[in-house]
């Protein structure tokens, strides 16, 4: 069975912290209930993942994290020839 592709854990850590360090504060205290909102949705998701994530395990399921939308498979390794043997 193929992984099941779910965001990795540091994407919703850095939004977090993007938006609880930096957004907060540069925010006038009309828009810091708008922030707190998206704080309150990111976390519900990272929560709603686990649980997710919880039941996949429970299942067998394998759980592949992405880091990007795009896949990029290893590159081949050229093998060299072999020297020969004296």
């Amino acid at each position: 069975m193929e992984p099941i592709p779910l965001p990795s854990h540091i994407h919703y850590e850095l939004l977090l912290q993007l938006l609880e360090r930096q957004t907060m504060f540069a925010v006038g205290s009309g828009q810091r209930e708008q922030v707190q909102q998206l704080i309150i949705a990111l976390r519900k998701a990272l929560s709603q993942q686990k649980h997710f994530e919880g039941e996949l395990e429970r299942k067998n399921i394998p759980i592949e994290y992405r880091w990007s939308l795009n896949r990029v498979d290893p590159p081949e390794v050229a093998k060299l020839p072999e020297e020969p043997r004296i």
